[in-house]
């Protein structure tokens, strides 16, 4: 079996149960032996709870023999006090032994999570939908830790109640055992019924909430593409169809809950009219007593709700299970094929880049890049130019990883880092803005790379410098600040290879020299991938590719480019034409 299941909806990958049970298990690690003072503590306390239906038995055989009084009455209360004292301590010290363990597996869990899902592909998750991603991180661990309150008391004293009690009604006679493992196949085959019928209700459930996060997340990131095409309605309609799912599958999974306790509820029915029967004809025959009888009623009506609780829990259990399931399927996807992308990886440690025959393309549709050969040299600046749609973006993706190659092999520096046109700037200072990309950089040094990128200036506008706050909730910065940002943490980071996809093309015309220069200092010492919006920065570069659908159409210096009088020399034209029509409509 594979360590994953089949995506769903084309989805994050499912853990299968192996997978997620040996992940479980790897997180018990360090914690066992609290977990086995649980599983010693939990069956002591248990065993406390047999005293009260022992000791009413007796009671009732006294009074029946006539040789009860009141000293005994009261010897009876005092035990039973005591009895359930006990019991209830130690319960609840093994539920805050077992609570602990248990959250503390859960934060490395979600730790784990985190880690694993900021490490995956992009194009895993473009390909998947960030909704998923966002379910599995909010939902997903959401119903974990909100089934603690329920599955720790559960699993830590009423599985051991019924163990124990089992053992209390067969010291009382064997019969009284052998009628409560009668009504075990009804126990039994109501449970396989709900394993086979719940977790593919819960799945089902689960897989309709990432829809209705997918739809939710989109709608919010388009917002303003929303409002500028008026599909304000056609996104409302979306988003309520993906919660009218949801709805049908929770409506689906409560119907089935509610036939599982009916189910339940023959089964206790039939417990106690046995218990009946046998006690009635154990008395008859003189094998028992009326207070054996007693104790044995006592102690199987003890058992109906414990035993209830733990297959209510089995049911919340399915619902943990699907959620746990999606949780380990991000945590263990890319376990499959490690060693050879780590080959792939250290190949190019140096700084090289390397492509051998290698195709791409999305989904089913036609390849994008087709058998494509590259190599870059470590310190070489390469440029790649073309038309829209010639397959450049994807380029620069497969060598930043964020996509596999369909077929052949990609090898690129440990040490890469990727600046898109989309420069982001997160609701925190500006030091934590660019100590993301650097965390052990001093002020010293996050100054020098917002001088060589020429953004010192901002410290000056901003009202306390580093510490200040920027983006939605602090001072907004320009597209051409945000694309500076972007360009010092890569100062600040200082990768092997550096690719800057279009990194400044939103910033316009007006901050074009600048931002050249941005580039510049970024690219400054290290190999470099420029995916050019403006053939300038081509022409600076030791290398210029033109990609033409999917394949490298010319490559050369600008200089012998332009001599050729090939797709180049067409496309620097024209931008010198666009270029110096700007500059006359900027004069004017």
């Amino acid at each position: 079996m594979s360590a994953v299941d089949d995506r769903s909806a084309q989805g994050l990958p499912i853990a299968d149960w192996r997978t997620t049970r040996r992940t479980i298990s790897a997180l018990s690690r360090g914690r066992r032996l609290v977990l086995l003072g649980v599983v010693i503590l939990g069956t002591v306390s248990a065993a406390a709870g047999l005293v009260p239906p022992a000791v009413i038995g007796t009671l009732v055989d006294r009074v029946q023999a006539g040789t009860a009084d009141l000293a005994t009455v009261f010897w009876a209360l005092g035990v039973m006090v005591l009895a359930a004292f006990l019991g209830a301590v130690g319960a609840a010290v093994t539920v805050v032994l077992a609570s602990r363990s248990y959250h503390a597996m859960l934060a490395e869990l979600r730790e784990s999570l985190v880690e694993e899902a900021l490490e995956l592909p992009q194009g895993t998750v473009e390909t998947a939908g960030t909704g998923d991603l966002i379910s599995r991180s909010s939902d997903d661990v959401s119903q974990v830790a909100d089934a603690a309150p329920q599955i720790i008391p559960v699993f830590t004293t009423v599985a051991f109640t019924i163990i124990v009690t089992f053992a209390g009604m067969t010291a009382l006679d064997p019969w009284y055992g052998l009628t409560l493992l009668a009504v075990v196949p009804v126990y039994v085959v109501t449970l396989r019924w709900y394993l086979r019928t719940g977790p593919v209700v819960y799945r089902a459930e689960r897989t309709a909430m990432s829809g209705r996060a997918q739809a939710i997340t989109e709608s919010q990131r388009g917002h303003d593409t929303v409002l500028g095409l008026r599909l304000d309605q056609h996104r409302h309609a979306r988003t309520m169809a993906a919660s009218w799912q949801v709805v049908g599958h929770s409506l689906r999974a409560r119907t089935v809950q509610n036939m599982f306790f009916g189910r339940l509820n023959i089964a206790e029915f039939l417990g106690m009219a046995a218990i009946l029967v046998i006690g009635f004809w154990l008395n008859r025959a003189g094998l028992s007593t009326v207070g054996a009888a007693t104790a044995a009623m006592l102690l199987f009506l003890r058992l109906l709700g414990p035993i209830n609780q733990l297959l209510l829990v089995v049911d919340t259990l399915q619902s943990v299970l699907a959620s746990l399931a999606r949780i380990v399927g991000v945590i263990t996807a890319s376990e499959e094929g490690p060693a050879a992308a780590t080959e792939e990886l250290a190949a190019a440690r140096s700084g090289a880049v390397s492509l051998r025959k290698v195709s791409f393309g999305y989904d089913d549709s036609a390849l994008v890049i087709d058998n494509l050969d590259l190599q870059i040299e470590p310190g070489e600046r390469v440029a790649i130019v073309g038309a829209s749609g010639a397959g450049k973006t994807t380029m620069a993706a497969l060598i930043a990883g964020i996509h596999a190659p369909l077929s052949g092999s990609v090898r690129t520096p440990v040490n890469t880092a990727l600046v898109t046109q989309e420069g982001h700037v997160f609701a925190t200072t500006l030091r934590e803005n660019l100590t993301l990309a650097a965390p052990d950089a001093k002020d010293a040094e996050i100054r020098s790379a917002l001088t060589a990128v020429g953004a010192d200036r901002l410290l000056d506008m901003l009202p306390e410098g580093l510490d200040s706050e920027v983006g939605p909730r602090g001072t907004e910065l320009t597209a051409a600040q945000a694309q500076q940002l972007a360009l010092a943490r890569i100062v600040l980071t200082d990768p092997e290879l550096a690719i800057l996809d279009e990194a400044t093309a939103e910033a316009g015309s007006a901050h074009a020299d600048v931002l050249d220069l941005a580039a510049e200092a970024a690219l400054s010492g290290r190999t470099g991938l420029v995916i050019a919006h403006r053939l300038s920065q081509a022409a600076a570069c030791d290398r210029i590719i033109v990609m033409e659908a999917g394949h490298i159409a010319e490559s050369g210096r600008h200089e012998e480019l332009i001599a050729a009088d090939g797709i180049y020399q067409r496309l620097w034209t024209a931008w010198c034409r666009g270029r110096s029509a700007q500059e006359s409509h900027d004069e004017g």
